[in-house]
């Protein structure tokens, strides 16, 4: 291999780890400093769960992970082609409509996920437990945030 493929080599593979270095540590603090959601924190450090329950939420939150990103990324398609088609055109033209619909969906099915994720959970639950469940669940659900 002549030098100047070996330093062609080295600066692309250089950029290319220091580029996918740089976003594993922006995922890693993003991570870190997304506090865990009020649902979250109560399942795993409040109610005292058996491993058995443990282990079965645990798979079912790998599974709602999973099909969370793909709604998130189609929700993000989404608004690519939105951008396209307002740049393109400057105007609310069908394909405007199209990529609304398709964001609006994608949303949509994330909702619906989201739910069915939660019952599924709350399915794992003994009745105690449930009954804190379902009082931070209707708690999440109702407040404004602030």
């Amino acid at each position: 291999m002549s030098l100047a493929r070996s330093v062609i080599l080295t600066l692309v593979l250089s950029l290319a780890l220091g580029g996918l270095g740089a976003w594993g540590g922006a995922e890693y603090v993003q991570h870190r400093m997304r506090p865990p959601t009020p649902l979250h924190e109560l399942l795993h450090e409040q109610l005292g769960l058996t491993a058995d329950q443990q282990r079965r939420i645990e798979g079912l939150e790998r599974g709602h992970t999973a099909r969370r990103a793909a709604l998130q990324a189609e929700m993000h398609a989404a608004n690519v082609d939105l951008a396209r088609a307002i740049g393109a055109h400057h105007a609310y033209t069908p394909d405007v409509q199209a990529a609304v619909d398709r964001f609006h969906h994608a949303m949509e099915e994330l909702q619906k996920e989201t739910i069915l994720h939660v019952l599924a959970m709350r399915a794992v639950l003994t009745p105690a437990q449930a009954a804190k469940f379902d009082d931070t669940v209707a708690k999440s659900l109702t407040e404004d945030g602030q």
